[in-house]
């Protein structure tokens, strides 16, 4: 098959190669506009595997009439046109299972920084001050963190935070019982889970339903002095809504791997004037682990497809 990977880091490529001998692959590192794309690719292009950034739309589709599948290396494809590419025929699969402990401990790392203060205090030891004036942190223990979405990376998120003696509520349209028996978690209402929660952290998909959930309606229902976390998705949270709640006092902490329009937040940005707030670059997924197991399964993805037996289809 003729394939083309985008987003593919120079570290990574040799392992793409060792593990596509039998097809003619072109790798491509950066982050390609879908002209790019056209323009780089042989228009006999059978598949395409993009990562979080490269954007599959109508342009490339139409462009590359022998294009079968995109087999995307993540678990999120709002990058793609979902119903165009089921329309065309096109297989759309994903990485369903690559880091649901990887991005649970980063929230976890966010949580902690914002609580003990670890950013601004290592700023101000960079500077020779070694005074902890202004540093007093708070306990988890005893906290009750609140889970938006118990998939995967919820439920480890909720077995980390039970090994921090946390108190564990969780919301999800869908309840799983066995895990929160196992675990040791509650199912509630969203509104009891915002007005009860010290700690919110997202885990939900990014979906109609699910977009700007956390919105000044919902910012106003939270509890005084809450922290909140998402390493989900950026549309999820209203940024402007935490910047309110931010101001007005609602939430005091903020720890975002995510954030709607990106490149719109530059460092004048309000958002980033606040203290407790810390603001990652995606990279909740990215450990050697993690981008070993997206690799090799959408080589697997990809194999399966060759053999007629398509593994992980989100556009069946």
């Amino acid at each position: 098959m003729k394939i083309l990977f985008t987003e593919v880091e120079p570290v990574d490529e040799q392992t793409v190669k060792n593990l596509t001998p039998n097809h003619e692959i072109q790798i491509h590192n950066g982050i390609p506009t879908e002209q790019q794309i056209i323009e780089m690719a042989p228009p006999d292009v059978e598949i395409i595997s993009p990562f979080i950034y490269t954007k599959i739309d109508w342009a490339v589709m139409d462009h590359f009439p022998n294009l079968k599948l995109i087999a995307t290396r993540s678990t999120g494809f709002d990058h793609i046109n979902i119903n165009l590419a089921k329309e065309k025929g096109i297989v759309v699969s994903n990485v369903p299972q690559y880091g649901f402990n990887t991005v649970a401990e980063h929230a976890f790392a966010l949580l902690l920084d914002i609580v003990r203060h670890l950013s601004p205090s290592w700023d101000q030891v960079r500077e020779g001050n070694f005074s902890y004036e202004g540093f007093r942190g708070v306990d988890l223990k005893g906290k009750t963190m609140g889970i938006l979405g118990t998939g995967k990376i919820g439920l480890h998120a909720a077995k980390l935070a039970k090994g921090f003696e946390m108190n564990v509520i969780a919301y999800d349209v869908f309840h799983n019982r066995e895990a929160a028996a196992e675990i040791g978690f509650i199912y509630v209402a969203l509104d009891d889970l915002l007005a009860r929660a010290d700690v919110i952290s997202i885990h939900v998909p990014l979906l109609k339903s699910t977009r700007h959930l956390i919105n000044d309606e919902n910012v106003a229902k939270m509890k005084k002095g809450m922290i909140i976390i998402n390493t989900a998705r950026g549309g999820i949270v209203d940024t402007n809504a935490v910047v309110r709640g931010l101001e007005a006092g609602i939430i005091g902490g903020a720890g975002l791997d995510v954030v709607e329009n990106e490149k719109e937040l530059t460092k004048d940005h309000p958002l980033l004037n606040f203290k407790g707030v810390i603001v990652t670059p995606h990279t909740a997924f990215y450990t050697d682990e993690a981008m070993t197991r997206i690799i090799n399964t959408t080589i697997e993805n990809i194999d399966a497809f060759v053999k007629g037996q398509p593994l992980n289809q989100v556009n069946d």
